[in-house]
């Protein structure tokens, strides 16, 4: 496997899958999405109690799609005899997760195809022998919150892609939920509304294995419980870190609806690059200055889009016609003080913060600079097929600065591809892990 597969290249291989082995697979349709698309749902196996799988939840991170079809062969032939094609074993003796007469799989092939639709080309973009960081942000597309499926609950709306996953969970009282996203860049992690103490240790023997380094600390769950390297769970409906963490209407997102029912939800993040950095405990030599400077670059790499965006607002779809316009003007609105601002209790610590890694200013690092390339990969597409006069002058401008913004990033956290391969087999071994571990204390 060299590249991620499209989402009707995941669709073709599922029905394939179904034809070719019609008792153990069902291809479901659960639901519409906004635009009219399909979501589809692959089931794997007969068993009471169930295990689901959300592949594509952000449009903008596809290694879920190439992931459930390595999980979904692996437990089809594991099931009948066949062996594996993970492991190219053979599976005479399953285990509680792929026992498939008591427990049945069930894997949402994509969450968010309309936003996969605006990520079109993102596979062929990556599928060079060393894909760049441009080829990435100018073919990636990631929603606004309030349209992100399983974020926008949280935010006080229904999608109906939200609702058909909310359906699926009453229906069928998963004991364990996995959410399949990647990281642009960093290490691996896990976020989870329980701790699972079985899942610790085959995840870092996964990534060593793979050579994935373990992400010490992310953004996305900077003040959360962190009981072992890698691993973050949600806190406690009193926590005060859970604004922090996110929302604190973050009760309401897909992510913790299985625990109506006894059952938790494992978040499995891959890097598409790799940074050794992610995985240093090395104390950081000035965090509070490097704090300092990550809010400023941000910020002022977020102005220099905007400030290209306000001379384009003229001739480029309204908001209201057009998602990435939308995102944009997000961006613009709030979203680049809102990143910085959240890191900005660290600086302020007393005595100045001593006990920050080099693992966490590189996991904020990436942030600073992850959000204005979005922005920048949007709005190049947009001047791209822009037919007023003033939109080539402008396209050059951003070209400039997206061009160098990306080797900077490459460059100064020493980023490596990590091959596609990799990516799935670890974040398979981890669902498995995580079903395992779920299993035995449900």
């Amino acid at each position: 496997m060299d590249r991620y597969p499209t989402v009707a290249e995941v669709n073709d291989a599922a029905r394939r899958l179904v034809s070719r082995f019609p008792g153990t697979g069902r291809l479901h349709r659960i639901g519409t999405s906004r635009a009219g698309r399909p979501l589809l749902m692959l089931s794997v196996g007969h068993g009471p109690r169930h295990i689901l799988v959300v592949a594509r939840p952000h449009s903008d991170e596809p290694v879920g799609g190439a992931t459930a079809l390595a999980l979904a062969s692996l437990l089809v032939h594991g099931a009948t005899g066949t062996g594996n094609r993970l492991s190219g074993a053979h599976q005479r003796h399953p285990s509680p997760a792929t026992d498939l007469t008591r427990v049945t799989w069930d894997i949402v092939l994509c969450l968010d195809p309309d936003g996969a639709a605006l990520s079109e080309g993102i596979e062929e973009a990556t599928a060079r022998p060393a894909p760049t960081l441009e080829s990435y942000y100018g073919t990636a597309f990631r929603p606004v919150a309030a349209e992100q499926p399983e974020w926008a609950p949280i935010e006080g709306r229904q999608l109906p892609e939200s609702q058909a996953l909310f359906d699926v969970i009453e229906e069928f009282h998963p004991v364990l939920q996995c959410s399949l996203h990647s990281v642009d860049a960093g290490g691996t992690w896990i976020q989870s509304t329980r701790h699972l103490p079985g899942l610790a240790a085959p995840f870092e023997t996964s990534a060593r294995h793979l050579g994935i380094p373990v992400q010490h600390g992310t953004y996305d769950a900077l003040y959360w419980e962190n009981p072992s390297p890698g691993i973050h769970v949600l806190p406690p409906p009193d926590s005060t870190a859970r604004l922090a963490a996110g929302s604190e209407n973050i009760a309401r997102s897909t992510w913790c609806a299985p625990q109506r029912y006894g059952g938790s939800t494992v978040i499995v993040e891959v890097p598409l690059w790799a940074t050794a950095r992610a995985a240093s405990l090395s104390p950081h030599p000035g965090p509070a200055p490097a704090l300092r400077a990550l809010s400023a670059r941000v910020r002022d790499t977020g102005a220099q889009v905007t400030a290209v965006f306000d001379k384009a607002r003229d001739f480029l779809p309204p908001a209201r016609d057009d998602a990435r316009v939308r995102v944009l003007e997000w961006m613009a609105d709030d979203l680049y003080d809102l990143v910085a601002d959240s890191w900005h209790p660290l600086t302020h610590q007393t005595p100045t913060p001593h006990g920050v890694t080099t693992a966490q200013i590189s996991a904020l690092d990436v942030v600073a600079r992850r959000q204005p390339l979005r922005a920048a990969g949007l709005l190049l597409r947009l001047l791209r097929t822009a037919t007023d006069p003033a939109a080539p002058a402008l396209h050059h401008t951003l070209n400039a600065l997206f061009t160098t913004w990306c080797t900077d990033f490459h460059d100064s956290l020493h980023l490596h591809w990590v091959p596609v391969a990799h990516q799935v087999r670890h974040q398979t071994h981890t669902v498995l892990a995580a079903a395992e571990s779920a299993l035995a204390g449900h």
